[in-house]
């Protein structure tokens, strides 16, 4: 399928202008840290001298998956529909985060087993993908929809920052199998606890998957591997992803699963990582090698593993602080201070 082109978001002009000026603002050299690095690519990725952060969405994209039915997860998959009634009601971490920092929160269904909730986005393929243990998780027009339907998503957002967040039971096994076949690792380095899998519930679900990279050893391309092994929530944040990344979005990334997505999404469309930002390294262990896989440093690392769209929501202060130190921190000249010089 065809995919939107990226701009450029390394103009080494634009880049010297904006590091120019963070050098010369009133403070010793580089002392703002990675604030600092943060407040330069957010610059480059919008493409001007001074970025401004508008009408951040924060999207949770939820779904179900076969594979939580061969006992995968710590909990049953009937959490996914009601943790979604509970984002919606403003009872979750995600909801009260999203208040607290002034953030859009949408709640979008790509595949969750159970009627549409109110107040959801309908972007439903099917209800839950397929056992993928036993073969492709969902087909290949499936996951062309769930990519367009993402796209088709931001397309309809306002603002110029995706904050990404995911609800669904399952969805660490799809990310893990993701990351195994993406970057290469052993199966073993990409499986974590999940939502607090005991050792005998973490061999259970490594043999589980085992099991589907062997039955879907076939797929090659990314896109087969994405049908092969994802999720309809994980396809569909990826093809927001690239939409974001080509409209000149700050895509702000959140946990483990979202990190799957954006993987994905830059196999499929290669050079949009330069538009993310990672909000946290999560405290599902995979997560950290992933990091590294990406050349990513991430923002935060406060141990969390809840998801939703939570890490995202807690390091958005530190992009908004980027942009205001940037635009309104004097510079020495204009302070009539002295520099060191």
């Amino acid at each position: 399928m065809n995919f939107p082109e990226l701009p450029a978001l390394a103009e080494p002009s634009l880049s010297a202008r904006v590091q120019h000026a963070i050098d010369h603002k009133t403070k010793p050299l580089g002392a703002l840290g990675r604030i600092e690095a943060l407040a330069l690519q957010l610059a480059l990725i919008q493409g001007v001298e001074r970025p401004e952060l508008q009408q951040p969405q924060l999207v949770v994209y939820a779904a179900d998956h076969g594979l939580s039915r061969r006992g995968v997860s710590a909990y049953p998959r009937e959490v996914t529909p009601q943790m979604v009634a509970n984002m919606l009601a403003g009872g979750a971490a995600v909801s009260v985060l999203a208040r607290q920092q002034g953030l859009a929160l949408t709640i979008a269904d790509c595949g969750v087993d159970a009627p549409l909730a109110e107040g959801a986005v309908d972007l439903r393929i099917a209800a839950g993908t397929a056992d993928a243990a036993a073969g492709p998780a969902m087909s290949i027009e499936q996951a062309e929809r769930a990519l367009r339907n993402g796209m088709a998503l931001v397309e309809r957002l306002p603002g110029n920052a995706l904050l990404l967040g995911e609800m669904g039971i399952g969805n660490t096994s799809s990310a893990s199998l993701l990351m195994a076949r993406l970057t290469g690792l052993p199966l073993a380095d990409c499986v974590g606890r999940g939502t607090g899998l005991d050792d005998a519930g973490v061999a259970r679900k490594l043999a589980v998957l085992v099991e589907a990279l062997a039955a879907n050893a076939a797929a090659q391309t990314p896109l087969q591997i994405a049908a092969a092994l994802g999720g309809f929530e994980i396809l569909t944040m990826a093809g927001s992803v690239i939409a974001a990344a080509a409209s000149r979005r700050v895509v702000l990334v959140d946990g483990f699963i979202t990190t799957a997505a954006v993987a994905l999404a830059e196999a499929l469309r290669p050079g949009l990582l330069a538009a993310c930002v990672f909000a946290h390294r999560s405290a599902e262990g995979p997560h950290a090698r992933w990091l590294q896989q990406l050349a990513a440093r991430p923002l935060l690392e406060l141990d969390l593993r809840l998801g939703e769209g939570s890490g995202a929501a807690l390091a958005w202060p530190l992009l908004t602080a980027a942009c205001a130190l940037l635009a309104d921190m004097a510079s020495f000249e204009s302070a009539g201070v002295s520099n060191r010089e």
